[in-house]
């Protein structure tokens, strides 16, 4: 059972195709942690150059969704901002596990780790089925739109 669907998850983000990476959310504890899903096609746009006959989705990709899916735990948790706002301001600590292939499902896990308005920091890992395939710490600042 879903959290939030596309409709809800475009009214917060203000990614669209093709950089809107998160599907769904499944879970959500506001101020502490979210579960995000991102399909992974063969009809994702990257996959044409990365790689040809041997698709792979970037490592930079999947850290933005990631960012994605800590994004909506923090609008959410703010709760009615005007025009939420979120700039990915670090990344710490990421591995990458195992290539991720279009027919993968990614299930991203973020927890706070720490949060003083504006800031949020969360570390982040990325599933596909039980094999952890990223991880990394993610700092965004969040704001709202004047």
């Amino acid at each position: 059972m879903s959290v939030m669907e596309q409709a809800e998850i475009q009214a917060l983000l203000p990614h669209r195709y093709p950089f809107l990476l998160v599907d769904r959310v499944l879970e959500l504890d506001p101020d502490r942690r979210i579960v995000g899903i991102k399909n992974v096609t063969v009809n994702e746009p990257f996959f044409q150059g990365h790689f040809p006959g041997r698709p792979v989705m970037p490592g930079v990709l999947i850290i933005e969704a990631m960012a994605q899916v800590g994004g909506l735990l923090a609008f959410q948790s703010m709760g009615q901002a005007k025009k939420p706002v979120v700039y990915l301001t670090g990344v710490d600590g990421a591995k990458f596990r195992k290539p991720v292939v279009p027919g993968d499902r990614l299930r991203f896990e973020i927890d706070v780790v720490k949060k003083r308005a504006p800031f949020w920091k969360m570390q982040g890992k990325a599933f596909v089925e039980a094999d952890l395939v990223c991880e990394a710490e993610v700092t965004a600042m969040v704001t709202e739109e004047k």
